[in-house]
């Protein structure tokens, strides 16, 4: 199977932006990931674009061939892709693929989003049946999972808001969050309740946004010199209808994790730096212990000691992640992965991850009974 490796990258501004659309979004992501790349429109070999509410909100299915065309990519193969908020991550897994498969040797990948329209209204996040008989929007359900790790494993509130200001310390390093002011802990916990026990500050914003990343072969790669990053593993599952709901564990989140470290023939100990899918501060929680890099229940008190923080041993979103860069959907898979490349070629500036060898990207989206409805796990490496 040939190796497949990440030769440009790039990831607009995240938040409200009314002067764009989803074409101009998707344009300038993927012109400066070409750029980035060192390649031209002519050299793309097949493209992918992920979007998820240009169907609800514009009439527009294949948006995708708009983007490519708008960026002077004719004639080669666009797939568009909705896989909730694993849209641009599963864009990006049949990336990988293609190229595994010597079906191409460059290909494009772009995730765009509008979000702030004022016809969207509130995002349900994809409830999964005992959620919406309830009447349950997002917040709700997440609510729930953090009451419950609380009850299990002594969980605090205060650990919970220690996600928000670290991720609100990266993004301060970050130019292209949406929310880069720095807060604190009593700060957090006094903002508006959302779902008890979260507040506000603990869920994350809808952005205008948009990412990509040009993947190629070893051969295309070698043009590229030492910025190639090696996708060391893929990993794309979907969840399963469970009897009884485990609110503190999400079941697929766990297998995937484990799939895509012993892909990639790496362990959480391994791992430098990762990006995972914080839509809400329990879910961060949930992911360090999925990743495995603390034990079940040990989430709190892992981002409580600093470990996942600027500085710490184990960065986790330096980005800012969806609670501070912001979360316009089918691009943040696209931009966690841009995010981990910049750290392994030494390029995230001051948020720089030091030496870093080994990063992950982790994105999930929908609720299937208690588990994730698909979930995606990416492996990079240089």
């Amino acid at each position: 199977m040939a190796a497949a490796y990440i030769i440009g990258a790039s990831t607009t501004a995240f938040g409200p932006q009314p002067e764009k659309s989803i074409v101009s979004l998707g344009r300038d992501a993927a012109l400066a990931a070409l750029s980035d790349a060192g390649v031209d429109s002519a050299s793309v070999n097949m493209g992918f674009f992920a979007n998820v509410f240009g169907p609800l909100l514009f009439g527009d299915t294949t948006i995708g061939q708009d983007v490519f065309g708008a960026i002077g990519v004719q004639r080669a193969p666009i797939i568009n892709i909705e896989n909730a908020c694993t849209s641009g991550s599963s864009a990006f897994h049949l990336a990988v693929q293609a190229i595994e498969a010597d079906a191409a040797d460059i290909v494009v990948v772009v995730g765009a989003e509008k979000m702030c329209v004022p016809t969207l209204g509130l995002v349900g996040g994809g409830q999964s049946d005992y959620a919406s008989r309830n009447g349950m929007a997002a917040p709700v359900g997440f609510a729930m999972r953090a009451a419950r790790h609380m009850h299990e494993f002594g969980t605090t509130l205060q650990q919970f808001a220690a996600v928000t200001v670290k991720s609100r310390a990266f993004a301060a390093k970050n130019p292209l969050a949406q929310f880069r002011k720095p807060t604190n802990v009593e700060e957090v916990l006094a903002g508006p309740m959302i779902a008890d026990p979260l507040t506000r500050a603990q869920c994350c914003p809808i952005a205008d946004g948009a990412s990509a990343i040009v993947v190629a072969s070893e051969k295309a790669a070698r043009a590229n010199g030492a910025r190639a990053v090696r996708v060391n593993a893929s990993v794309l599952t979907s969840g399963e209808s469970v009897s009884a709901p485990d609110i503190v564990r999400w079941g697929t989140d766990i297998r995937t994790c484990a799939l895509a470290y012993e892909k990639a023939g790496v362990g959480p100990d391994d791992v430098d730096v990762a990006e995972c899918h914080d839509a809400f501060s329990i879910s961060e929680i949930l992911h360090y212990e999925a990743l495995g890099f603390c034990a079940a229940g040990e989430g709190g008190r892992f981002v409580e000691s600093g470990a996942s923080a600027p500085g710490g041993r184990k960065p986790v979103n330096p980005s800012g992640g969806l609670l501070s860069r912001g979360h316009p959907v089918a691009a943040t898979g696209v931009a966690q992965i841009s995010e981990i490349v910049l750290h392994l070629r030494g390029e995230a500036g001051a948020r720089q991850t030091p030496d870093a060898k080994v990063g992950v990207a982790q994105c999930m989206g929908g609720d299937k009974d208690g588990d994730t409805k698909s979930c995606t796990v990416v492996v990079l490496s240089r």
